[in-house]
């Protein structure tokens, strides 16, 4: 839906993202933890950036 700002915790609950990270060996506390490391780093980040830490370390966002 266009426009629809989604949680993390409403992504992470998602039924197609869930089979995403199993096919990539991803567990979402991995995912809540690089979140957290990067809003504790740089707590303006852009979005863009945050996709480019996950990927660098294989977690596709």
């Amino acid at each position: 839906m266009a426009g629809v700002i989604n949680t993390l915790d409403e992504l992470l609950d998602d039924p197609m993202i869930q089979l995403v990270m199993a096919r990539d060996n991803v567990r979402p506390e991995e995912v809540r933890q690089l979140m957290e490391r990067a809003r504790q780093r740089q707590p303006s980040l852009p979005p863009h950036a945050i996709r480019e830490g996950a990927r660098m370390r294989g977690i596709c966002l």
